[in-house]
């Protein structure tokens, strides 16, 4: 049937003031997807402000770090999608950022430039994927990640909605993820401000030198040092990055 010719009921032409203008709702909801983006930078600043002051009155060397550092910039990801940054800490795994991201690009061109879905990373040929500059272990671990999240291992759709060590359960379950990466898919793909990167070098080292300590801590350590830091965390170990980093001279 040619819908052009259809009437409404009861009158005999189209009610042209009810049509809407090309264009209309999808600019609507861009500007609803923009808002809400902006909604979101606002609460997280006033969260990480909070932060900074609860970590100020909790632990003076925090307060001498904070002071010299300034406010904390702790980022979120939040670009593409939550496979698409697994796959991308996956790649990234024991490269340098330039080959990483040179290895990271080709596999995206195989699909357009765009971040693959999980069941499109199933349905590549192993010499596509390898052809990218992927070695057969990474190969492995991609094509684990894939099909925990094509058979609901790791559910995609409500993962943020998980508590912190859930997250961490299902996401080590995949081949090739670690504790740690899967702490840092918390902290920078999900915002949690609440985690510890116990086995991070980085974190260690910067305790070792805010607390003037004779060795870097070990895990269990870290762990019970931070431990005054709930719930902010994250937060914290921002600050002592910055420290072993020598952004700050203690």
């Amino acid at each position: 049937m040619d819908r052009e010719k259809v009437k409404e009921p009861g009158s005999s032409r189209r009610n042209v003031r009810n049509v809407p203008r090309v264009g209309s709702h999808s600019s609507g909801k861009t500007a609803a997807r923009s808002t809400r983006s902006a909604q979101r930078v606002r609460e997280r600043a006033t969260e990480l402000r909070r932060a900074v002051r609860t970590l100020r009155d909790a632990d003076p060397v925090i307060a001498a770090i904070i002071a010299r550092v300034g406010p904390c910039r702790l980022e979120m990801r939040s670009e593409g999608t939550h496979f698409g940054a697994v796959l991308r800490a996956i790649i990234y795994q024991q490269l340098s950022g330039k080959a990483a991201a040179t290895i990271h690009g080709r596999v995206a061109a195989i699909y357009g430039g765009r971040v693959p879905s999980p069941a499109a990373v199933l349905a590549t040929a192993d010499s596509e994927l390898r052809s990218a500059g992927l070695s057969r272990q990474k190969l492995d671990y991609l094509r684990s990640l894939a099909g925990h999240c094509s058979d609901g291992s790791i559910p995609l759709a409500r993962l943020s909605r998980l508590p912190d060590d859930e997250i961490i359960e299902r996401l080590t379950e995949v081949r090739g993820v670690g504790r740690w990466t899967a702490q840092m898919f918390l902290m920078s793909r999900l915002g949690r401000l609440d985690v510890l990167p116990d086995l991070d070098l980085g974190i260690q080292r910067g305790l070792q030198i805010a607390y003037a300590l004779p060795a870097m801590p070990k895990p269990v350590e870290v762990l019970r040092m931070g431990e005054h830091w709930r719930p902010y965390r994250s937060v914290a170990s921002w600050y002592m990055w910055r420290v072993a980093d020598g952004d700050v001279a203690l």
